[in-house]
């Protein structure tokens, strides 16, 4: 029997796209799609939803709904991780009074390494949880922070990962849209590390599309899309992964200042707010859609009102039906550095192309990435990678070093400044952090 776990089922946005798109496939049509929450309350929503889904499909899908972690993994094949520990927004909010404005905090930065701490003993459990009850499943993470929640599985766990997320197909897609191209006519190959992979071929119909990429950069109206994609391909050669907003937390070049902000932030790019409000009133924006979300979600799962069903770009179910079915594909994935990229550090997580068939998943030869981009990369690296060693060593010094390193950071702080602000954060989150 098929079996799919989805753990953090609640989220509702999330796991009702997973499972549509789980729907759309004759692979996956007789699977039990288990959901599991520790919110019983967003729980027992989504799985109405999905049963409502699975009828209105046709498919022989069967829902599961728990609580409890052991049930949900009991037997899985495969098991789906979209989870986030806490409601604390310290991660955030501590930084931002040291005068570090980060434009999403999740990944990088001082606001990626607490929120690790807070996200790893659960994910850790969830691992653990799958060596007893389904070993040989393989997880398919998609919580942030991605890198040092794999490399954390990987030092710390015998289970089988891979780290998803949808920044490198939505930039190629993107990518095709400004060359205003058929993105069914558009080949590359990227690679890097997750948030910050670099484009190092983009091809149309065959042909190398670079120089119509640097053409599209003129457009005032493109260039308003992804200013920082746009001067990051201006001043290191190539084009990066992930959004420019969240781009702009990686470097050192971009959110030092405000004028530096406002100088590189434009309403046209994704995920940025209306210009003029707090902090507060962003999060109360935010808030609102996740409450207007929640209620569009309920109306949907108990009136009669059909429910669109198509599938996303996410890249679960298409490896989902390439190992079910021994069809070939290639999708970018977060991985060990088996020598993949030979000028980053071994054993670090790499997000590459990844053929999967029938076999399972198998990672491609990249080489060297030019050196600029290799050496960008590896600034992020040095972050991640202490991060974990503190988390797994439990010694809080390696995470003061963790943030001293983050480039942003140390362009804006002496190194007791910093201290005095993992002191904070490492209190503020107290409940959150097991180290």
């Amino acid at each position: 029997m098929l079996k799919i776990a989805m753990i953090g089922a609640g989220s509702h946005v999330f796991a009702r796209r997973l499972l549509s798109d789980i729907l759309t496939w004759p692979s996956l049509s007789e699977a039990t799609v288990s959901l599991m929450d520790i919110d019983a309350a967003r729980l027992e929503t989504m799985a109405a939803l999905a049963r409502k889904m699975v009828r209105q499909s046709g498919t022989h899908v069967t829902i599961e709904a728990t609580t409890d972690l052991a049930e949900a993994l009991q037997g899985a094949r495969y098991v789906t991780v979209s989870i986030r520990v806490g409601e604390s927004r310290a991660h955030i909010t501590i930084p931002l009074k040291y005068g570090i404005n980060q434009a999403v905090g999740d990944t990088t930065g001082p606001g990626g390494v607490f929120y690790f701490l807070k996200n790893a003993p659960a994910v850790l459990e969830i691992a653990r949880a799958m060596e007893r009850h389904c070993p040989d499943a393989l997880m398919l993470n998609y919580t942030n922070p991605m890198v040092m929640l794999c490399w954390m599985l990987q030092k710390a766990s015998s289970i089988r990962v891979v780290g998803l997320c949808h920044s490198v197909q939505g930039t190629a897609e993107t990518l095709a849209r400004y060359l205003r191209v058929p993105f069914e006519e558009v080949s590359y190959w990227a690679a890097g590390i997750n948030h910050m992979s670099w484009f190092l071929q983009y091809r149309w119909k065959g042909q190398d599309a670079y120089p119509l990429i640097w053409k599209a950069m003129e457009d005032p109206e493109i260039y308003a899309q992804d200013i920082v994609k746009w001067e990051i391909l201006k001043h290191f050669g190539a084009f990066v992964s992930e959004s420019s907003i969240h781009a702009s937390e990686y470097l050192p070049y971009f959110r030092r200042t405000p004028e530096l902000i406002e100088r590189h932030t434009s309403e046209r790019m994704w995920g940025v707010p209306r210009r003029g409000l707090s902090p507060e009133e962003r999060w109360a924006e935010v808030m609102a859609r996740r409450a207007e979300q929640d209620r569009e979600l309920e109306r949907l799962a108990t009136s009669d009102e059909p429910i669109p069903i198509d599938r996303s770009h996410e890249y679960c179910s298409y490896i989902l039906n390439a190992i079910e079915t021994n069809t070939p594909y290639v999708f970018n994935g977060n991985v060990p550095n088996t020598g993949l990229i030979t000028n980053l550090p071994q054993g670090a997580i790499v997000e590459v192309p990844i053929l999967t068939d029938g076999c399972g998943l198998h990672p491609c030869y990249v080489g060297d990435l030019p050196p600029a981009l290799a050496a960008l990369n590896r600034t992020s690296l040095n972050v991640q990678e202490l991060a974990v060693k503190g988390f797994l060593e439990r010694d809080r010094e390696f995470i003061y070093q963790a943030v001293q390193l983050d480039p942003l950071t140390a362009s804006l702080l002496p190194l007791a400044e910093i201290r005095r602000m993992v002191d904070e954060m490492f209190a503020a989150d107290a409940p959150y952090i097991t180290i």
